[in-house]
């Protein structure tokens, strides 16, 4: 009987499962080969953009050439943190629009993946939860734990009735085609065992609950209930399957590059590799990918988390920072985009057959009952090339990549062939020569919006992270017969801090400054100081940059100066500061003004001209400027300061810090063989980042305010205005380099040879070809910015671009030795490298 009713049981609930499956207003749904939109199997390919981290001006454009690269889907996190700041007080506009930004990927005709979470990770601060929510009382993040629950329901129902109330979801005719609950949580479950079991399972059944109508995804969650799909994030994930036969593989993290820190190197990842990941993914069955980022924009104000994650989240996506295409990466993805689309039939509806070709070779073949057929052949080889045999043809694999056959005959791509031009972008200067207004800031006073206890606080608790800046202020008073103000060995002053940054002020004077980073965020600050007879000020100003994202236990993390404080070499050896009387106060005087506001920046004297506080610690920096005719993006170069905020308008651009330089190994970096974070790395001995997003939509034609918090004492004359364009263009291609337009050709039965593949060159809108810096058919080497000659070289290269392309916004060259004079090295693969001009 036993038996019978477990069997009853479990078919019970696979009757509810397929049910839930099939029925989903017959609008979306999955089986084991693909989501299923409409009816119909769909190979997806998503891209993240973060409506938070652009301004809505620049959301169109961002969709457009989202969708112009191939991709049927956006993807986005929900912030809970920019939506309901105070509890029960919402906010949805600006850049906190979420509707609009839907609306407008409707628009564009794409389909939407809305990660609610609402637990977002992200590098965003806190981890997309708002800190009010740390002080709901008897709550423990993340766990079954009612107070977490009931809040995160609350957010959870109130963004999924907004999205019904305007008919967003497919099932509606909207285009949000699947949802996302909780983020990652499968590693912190692990750790934290029954409880995370259990709210796991709470957390699906409330997602489901809701009724939305399109699936639920859960990442990195290899036990997500039925009918959760599961999918994975990474670098790679082609080794990846759902935890059920009946669901779909999905990619919703295929990371694009790696953020940066302050302090760190800037992280790349070569096109080929990351092309190569997503086609390997693709043959082994996966039906939906999403790059992350597609667009990573910027983190505005104090939104980025960590803690020392920068400003700029730009992530080496295909779209950079400031919304312009990264070249070679976003052509070279378009063209797989067009590719795997070619092979969708077969895809969606045959299970890959794997031939061997080789001891690092194999080919995955999709073949359906009517006769749809197609190929990818993969080297994994990262050192050498492979020759092989498939069909009755033979085909060249490069190291580490894989050719695409959507008949099963002809090579329309391959992995590690760049068709794509690349881009050599440019900083060029419109404004520079500021006429500055300067205030310096004074130490925190024990008179001033100042409060006094024994002993240390933690400082987000203090703050409530309403500012990066805690006063934290004692006296200490010193005996005339003190042994070093006879001998000149001053005492040593030292402070244990959770981190992030510290500046010590002895009687007004910067005595010394500490800060950690992303992997060692506490600091000790160890200095000898000068103190004087009688009653000493110490000042320490603790620096928050950016509260953790990511981990177990949120409701106990901390910052600021946690003690012990001390004094050693005095006449009585060591004094324990740590339990005196401590004077705190939360920002700073000029957060307090609102300095950085057009009414705030009014209220107080400030001098200019030869009074101007020259490499001063703690001062405000003001001036106003017109913006700049165009319409390319802006940023302004900070290189020349220290550490702190800067605004335009009243409006945040966030932190800088170009002083923190780059610490890693930049080394020459190859495309073939497995990626990490660490492997391919630029900017290293210079600041993490020197350049600082600008939107345009946040300037008026004249009178821009833009105002200036240095905490360490940079020299402001040096900040100036840059736009951001292309400088340069390049191609790299081999002949006889497989194209999608040579395919096309050989099956509409236009040609019956090979075509060879075309060089396109072209410059932004407004700009036009102006010289040729580097044109070479041989054996060149380098890359775009670097070229050289090799041992075999045309001299007629430079030629047939000189006469098409000089004075045209773009050109195209058939790579051929005829048009370069002839073949220079016969018997030898040849291919083109030319660098243009762009002014």
């Amino acid at each position: 009987m036993g038996s019978k009713l477990v069997m009853w049981n479990l078919l019970s609930s696979l009757l509810l499962l397929f049910l839930w499956i099939s029925s989903v207003t017959a609008s979306v749904s999955y089986d084991s080969k693909a989501i299923i939109v409409n009816g119909q199997r769909r190979i997806l390919i998503s891209g993240s953009i973060h409506y938070p981290r652009s301004s809505p001006e620049m959301w169109p454009d961002l969709i457009q050439k989202a969708k112009d690269g191939g991709l049927d889907v956006i993807q986005t996190y929900v912030f809970w943190n920019g939506h309901e700041p105070l509890p029960g007080k919402y906010y949805f506009e600006d850049r906190y629009d979420l509707v609009k930004f839907i609306k407008l990927v409707k628009d564009a005709g794409l389909y939407v993946h809305l990660r609610i979470g609402p637990y977002v990770c992200a590098e965003w601060n806190f981890g997309g939860f708002p800190v009010w929510l740390k002080y709901v009382p008897g709550i423990n993040f993340r766990t079954d734990n009612r107070p977490f629950k009931v809040a995160m329901r609350r957010f959870t129902k109130k963004i999924v009735d907004m999205m019904k109330a305007e008919r967003l979801f497919e099932s509606q005719g909207g285009p949000i085609i699947l949802s996302q609950i909780e983020n990652e949580y499968g590693p912190v479950e692990y750790e934290i065992g029954a409880p995370g079991r259990a709210y796991t399972d709470w957390a699906a059944k409330m997602a489901v609950g809701l009724d939305t109508g399109v699936p639920w995804v859960m990442c990195k969650q290899d036990d997500a209930p039925d009918p959760i799909i599961n999918s994975c994030n990474g670098f790679y994930c082609d080794y990846f399957s759902p935890n059920k036969a009946y669901k779909p593989k999905m990619w919703t993290e295929a990371w694009t590059g790696w953020f940066t820190e302050f302090g760190g190197a800037v992280p790349y990842r070569p096109a080929e590799d990351l092309a190569f990941s997503v086609a390997r993914f693709i043959q082994k069955g996966g039906s939906f990918v999403n790059y992350y980022m597609y667009h990573g924009g910027t983190n505005f104000g104090r939104t980025a988390g960590g803690p020392f994650i920068a400003t700029s989240y730009d992530y080496d996506a295909p779209l950079d920072e400031y919304g312009l295409l990264r070249q070679p990466k976003w052509g070279h993805l378009k063209d797989l985009h067009r590719a795997i689309k070619l092979c969708e039939p077969a895809l969606v509806s045959a299970d890959p057959t794997v031939m061997s070709l080789g001891n690092y070779q194999e080919a995955h073949v999709f073949r359906t009952k009517t006769g749809a057929c197609a190929a990818f052949l993969a080297n994994y080889n990262s050192k050498s090339f492979a020759k092989v045999s498939f069909g009755s043809m033979h085909y060249n694999l490069p190291p580490w990549s894989i050719s695409i056959l959507p008949d099963c005959r002809n090579t329309v791509y391959n992995t590690a062939r760049v068709g794509a031009q690349s881009a050599q972008m440019k900083m060029t200067l419109v404004n520079k020569g500021f006429s500055w207004q300067s205030y310096n800031e004074e130490t925190a006073s024990y008179e001033d919006k100042s409060f006094t206890v024994v002993g240390l606080l933690e400082q987000i608790n203090t703050t409530r992270d309403n500012s990066d800046y805690l006063w934290y202020s004692t006296d200490v008073k010193i005996d005339a017969d003190e042994g070093f103000l006879r001998n000149g060995q001053s005492p040593v002053l030292t402070v244990l801090s959770a981190g992030h940054a510290l500046h010590v002020f002895i009687n007004g004077q910067l005595s010394g400054t500490a800060y950690g980073s992303l992997d060692n965020p506490k600091i000790t600050f160890s200095n000898r100081v000068n103190l004087r007879a009688g009653v000493n000020k110490i000042s320490l100003l603790s620096i928050a940059v950016g509260l953790p994202n990511v981990g177990p236990h949120f409701e106990t993390w901390n910052a600021g100066i946690l003690g012990p404080v001390s004094l050693n070499g005095l006449n009585e050896g060591k004094r324990d500061l740590t339990w005196q009387k401590w004077s705190y106060k939360v920002g700073l005087e000029g957060e307090a003004l609102s300095l950085h506001s057009l009414t705030g920046s009014s209220s107080v004297e400030w001098v200019e001209g030869s009074l101007i506080a020259q490499k001063q610690p703690l001062t405000w920096y003001k001036t106003t400027f017109n913006a700049p005719a165009g319409n390319e993006p802006l940023a302004l170069d900070m290189g020349s300061m220290g550490k702190g905020q800067v605004w335009i308008n009243g409006q945040s651009i966030g932190r800088y810090w170009p002083a923190y330089k780059a610490s890693g190994s930049c080394n020459n970096c190859n495309y073939a063989g497995y990626f990490d974070e660490k492997k391919c790395l630029s900017n290293c001995g210079d600041a993490s980042q020197r350049w600082y997003h600008v939107p345009r939509s946040w300037l008026n034609p004249t009178g821009n305010l833009l105002v200036v918090f240095e905490e360490w004492g940079g020299n402001p004359d040096w900040i100036s205005l840059v736009k951001r364009e292309i400088g340069s263009v390049c191609a790299d291609i081999y002949e006889y380099q497989p194209t999608l337009m040579n395919w096309q050709m050989k099956a509409y039965g236009k040609v019956s040879k090979p075509l060879r593949p075309k060089a396109h060159l072209w410059c932004a809108p407004g700009q036009k070809i102006s010289s040729i810096k580097f044109a070479s058919f041989g054996t060149p080497m380098g890359g775009c910015g670097s070229f050289r000659e090799g041992s075999c070289h045309a001299h007629k290269s430079y030629d047939i671009f000189e006469k098409k392309c000089i004075g045209q916004q773009s050109c195209s060259v058939t790579v051929e030795p005829e048009v370069f004079g002839g073949d220079p090295c016969p018997n030898i693969m040849k291919k083109l490298s030319v660098e243009a001009i762009c002014s």
